[in-house]
């Protein structure tokens, strides 16, 4: 990569690649300058510091999940923007593992537009539901530990069972749905 063209952007791009390839662990300012082709310090012009730099990561791989789950949910209300939300979202973790392992689940400034983004696709799913304010916060949470642990699980092959886990999802997801339409 030319050294013109290197930005903020370009260094976040070439820091996924560096992840898609060797995992959250092989992320360095020393990788990412070494795909670039520059030397390390010239990284410091677009990135601060290796903590910046996943915080970037992390904002862009959010903003990815938001994406998708915003088209996937676009004109579905209730029970199917809610299989589709976690559908979509349970998709990308499955297609980037490494990506979706690199996410701060902290939350960071760099990365609350894109948490506020995907916060607010959870909340419009709900609104169906009767769901609004807090309870909707509530319900959001619990929606995201229920998509995030599965997939979290799914992608260290933690569930040992010989159980197709495809059938797993669809019962994470008829359950989650039972759950949202039970009286509040």
């Amino acid at each position: 990569m030319a050294r013109a063209a290197l930005s903020t952007s370009a260094v976040v791009g070439l820091a996924i690649e560096v992840v898609d390839e060797g995992g959250p662990e092989a992320l360095t300012l020393s990788a990412v300058s070494g795909r670039a082709g520059v030397t390390t310090p010239s990284l410091y012009k677009h990135v601060r510091s290796l903590a910046e730099l996943r915080a970037l990561v992390s904002a862009r791989v959010m903003n990815d999940i938001a994406d998708r789950a915003g088209r996937a949910v676009l004109g579905r209300s209730a029970d199917e923007a809610i299989r589709a939300f976690m559908t979509a979202w349970r998709h990308y973790a499955r297609q980037h593992p490494h990506r979706y392992s690199a996410v701060l689940q902290s939350p960071d400034p760099r990365t609350a537009e894109a948490g506020t983004r995907l916060v607010d696709i959870i909340t419009a799913a709900l609104r169906a539901y009767g769901l609004e304010d807090s309870a909707a916060i509530h319900a959001a949470r619990c929606l995201r530990a229920a998509v995030h642990g599965f997939a979290v699980l799914e992608a260290q092959d933690a569930f040992g069972l010989p159980e197709n886990l495809d059938d797993s999802y669809e019962l994470l997801i008829r359950m989650t749905v039972a759950g949202l339409r039970a009286p509040h």
